[in-house]
């Protein structure tokens, strides 16, 4: 999601000084790449580039590609075979093992549902949504683009595309929440690419310490939401947490407060006030969320679980579960920062469900597989 801020940033800047641009999508990847399908890249007339579709081997030739796009007002798929070291097919030796299919978009901004448009609607709600992208691989075919944005029982199409017999695998792509890449009908060679997309990370902070202050800043480069509440007005400023979306001075008591809780709410208490982070821990187990992470040692969390059990409050091991004390990955941190970069490692490890061990000892390929299924159904 960040990537795609970045870029939807970009384009209502490239669109004040009046530039056209090409949206770059990865849809379909064979064998190994750098990036998955779903990574984007936003390329100005004027070479300007926002996101990724690579580690930086593609990105040259990738922006020829797209110039030509913009100049011709018309949508392109170009193959990146990476496989084949030798290969002359761009001049670069990539390495990457793989086959990587991008789709380049021309943006006419006189259409009023083009895909920067349709990706606009990420934004409009704190909700999973997805995205649907059309291409085929037969050369010189019509590629659709992107077509369709769909949250809930609300699809929002290209506005001259017809792709409502996707519904059924778009509701099942939401449900199980993973992208998948489908062949359309038996009668063509389009796909389609089926993309999954969760809303941000909302890390909501209790504490305003100077430790606070690396941890905002290395959430803010991943494109977190950061909310910072305690109850100092000294501490909870916007010189000092410039970069945080919401700053607020508030009692323990009333912590809850206009916060909304999803499975994408993270709670961290780091206020360094015993009695607060106990009012708040308190409150939070009167909640559904997953994860709260609690600084400190873990004979802080045990006296903390000794004084709500002599207000009669039983956590249940269910609720135990959802509390990460000590807070953070075990990589040696001792520093503000370091500590703030175990923090937040133990959080991205949390939110894709992975355990944060090391990658020598992970078998089979480092990205989740993408499902490339049968005939889209009717």
């Amino acid at each position: 999601m960040k990537e795609i801020s970045d870029i939807l940033k970009s384009y209502s800047e490239a669109q004040e000084a009046g530039k056209k641009c090409a949206l770059a999508t990865v849809v379909k990847v064979e064998g190994s790449s750098y990036r998955q399908p779903g990574a984007r890249m936003l390329v100005t007339e004027d070479g300007i580039l926002t996101g990724a579709i690579s580690g930086g081997c593609l990105e040259g030739d990738a922006l020829r590609k797209a110039l030509l796009s913009i100049y011709q007002k018309q949508n392109k798929l170009i193959t990146y075979n990476t496989s084949n070291e030798d290969s002359a097919e761009i001049g670069l030796q990539l390495g990457c093992n793989g086959i990587v299919h991008i789709l380049f978009e021309f943006i006419d901004e006189e259409i009023s549902n083009n895909p920067i448009e349709l990706l606009r609607q990420l934004e409009a709600e704190r909700k999973e949504a997805v995205v649907v992208t059309v291409f085929s691989l037969k050369r010189g075919a019509k590629q659709i683009g992107t077509a369709l944005f769909f949250r809930k029982d609300n699809p929002v199409l290209h506005h001259d595309i017809d792709v409502l017999n996707l519904i059924s695998d778009v509701k099942e792509v939401l449900e199980n929440k993973k992208t998948i890449v489908k062949k359309l009908i038996e009668e063509n060679d389009d796909e389609a690419l089926i993309e999954y997309v969760k809303p941000p990370i909302s890390l909501i902070i209790a504490g305003a310490g100077n430790d606070v202050q690396p941890l905002v800043k290395m959430a803010t480069i991943l494109g977190w939401k950061i909310t910072i509440q305690e109850g100092r007005t000294t501490h909870v400023t916007k010189k000092r947490f410039p970069k945080a979306d919401v700053l607020r001075h508030i009692k323990a008591e009333q912590f809850l407060e206009n916060i909304v809780v999803d499975d994408r709410t993270f709670f961290v208490l780091m206020t360094h006030n015993y009695k607060y982070d106990l009012a708040v821990l308190k409150s939070l187990f009167e909640t559904n969320c997953q994860y709260i992470g609690i600084l400190g040692p873990k004979s802080k969390f045990n006296r903390m679980l000794d004084d709500l059990h002599k207000e009669g409050i039983v956590p249940s091991e269910e609720q135990l579960q959802r509390v990460h004390s000590p807070i953070g990955l075990d990589i040696g941190s001792e520093t503000a920062e370091e500590i703030a970069l175990s923090i937040v490692a133990e959080i991205k490890a949390f939110a894709t469900e992975r355990i944060g061990t090391s990658l020598r000892y992970k078998k089979g390929k480092i990205h989740d597989e993408i499902e490339y299924g049968e005939e889209i159904s009717k």
